[in-house]
């Protein structure tokens, strides 16, 4: 064999083992961090699922402020006011029943407070220039959330410091190694109750694509669509048919370290006639950050999510730490 035949099969085995190790690498899940459009959606981006032996396990950690606040005719006139700081804790599973089918299951605890993050919420808006209306004239740290009717009556919903969000279960088939499908439920398992809660099951299907570019860079993006039946306090003005769409990419950075992001669009969670302001358009994030991924495939994963629509229902800023294996 010549030198030159050995030296391209060499480059191409190592371009191949490297596209094979791509192919058990995803985004991290993403869920939308608004405990108001949480209760309403059981829509968020499910990661391809690679072939594998055993459980996998991811955890996550998100702690995130937001304040959102609309008026009708004049100042003294709020529609809707939710001002609070929020933590969920997520744990997600998912095992293969088959060379083709795969199961997942999830389950986190959830927590809104009056929080600490207020001025440096304002001060890390104001060093980039971004205007925060929702702001003024608000107490620092202090919990609000409350909806008021067009014919005046108002709605108040408590802080908890704790509650149990409703499990998922699905079902997933991959069409290849590169397209998948997972049919999605939600149970009614919430403790919080009403403005947390979507005291029905909801029913969703998720459809990802995942495309290795190059031996360094994975593309990944997903449409999803549900429904959840309508309910609770606020049943007469929630939407109850729902679409997700998603786009982003993981990179390898230098050695171990991956940076990535993902763009999240997601339909209005309530109706116009709401007047509810944000939680009636459409939500757009932007989900980014770091992956340190170990020789056994073990990722610490940490970033952010922003707002990209001030307009919208997304968190204004969401801290986010995870562990996958």
């Amino acid at each position: 064999m010549r030198i030159a035949d050995a030296c391209l099969i060499l480059i191409g085995t190592r371009v191949a083992l490297s596209m094979s190790a791509l192919q058990a690498q995803s985004l991290p899940l993403l869920h939308e961090m608004n405990p108001v459009a949480e209760a309403r959606s059981g829509l968020y981006f499910q990661p391809y699922v690679a072939p594998s032996a055993g459980w996998h396990v991811a955890f996550g950690l998100d702690y995130a402020s937001l304040i959102e606040l609309n008026l009708r005719q004049s100042t003294s006139d709020t529609s809707y006011l939710f001002d609070a700081e929020a933590l969920r804790f997520n744990v997600s599973l998912t095992h293969d029943i088959g060379r083709s089918t795969f199961v997942t299951a999830e389950a986190f605890l959830g927590g809104t407070y009056n929080g600490f993050l207020d001025g440096f919420m304002n001060w890390y808006h104001g060093l980039f220039g971004i205007q925060y209306p929702e702001r003024r004239g608000r107490p620092l740290n202090s919990f609000a959330y409350y909806y008021e009717f067009p014919g005046g009556r108002v709605v108040h919903f408590p802080r908890h410091d704790a509650y149990l969000g409703d499990l998922r279960l699905g079902v997933g088939r991959r069409w290849d190694d590169q397209i998948q499908s997972v049919l999605s439920v939600t149970l009614p398992t919430n403790s919080a109750g009403g403005g947390y809660a979507r005291e029905n099951v909801s029913v969703s299907l998720l459809n990802t694509i995942r495309v290795p570019l190059t031996p360094r860079l994975v593309y990944e993006g997903s449409f999803n669509t549900g429904v959840t039946p309508t309910g609770g306090p606020l049943g007469s003005i929630e939407e109850n048919l729902f679409f997700l769409g998603t786009s982003g990419a993981r990179w390898r950075t230098v050695g171990s370290l991956w940076s990535f992001a993902n763009l999240y669009l997601h339909s209005p969670y309530y109706q116009p006639a709401a007047q509810a302001g944000q939680l009636d358009g459409w939500d757009l994030t932007i989900d980014f950050g770091w992956i340190i991924r170990s020789r056994r495939g073990h990722e610490f994963r940490f970033g952010m999510t922003e707002d990209l629509k001030p307009g919208g229902p997304a968190i204004d800023a969401d801290f986010r730490l995870g562990y996958a294996w």
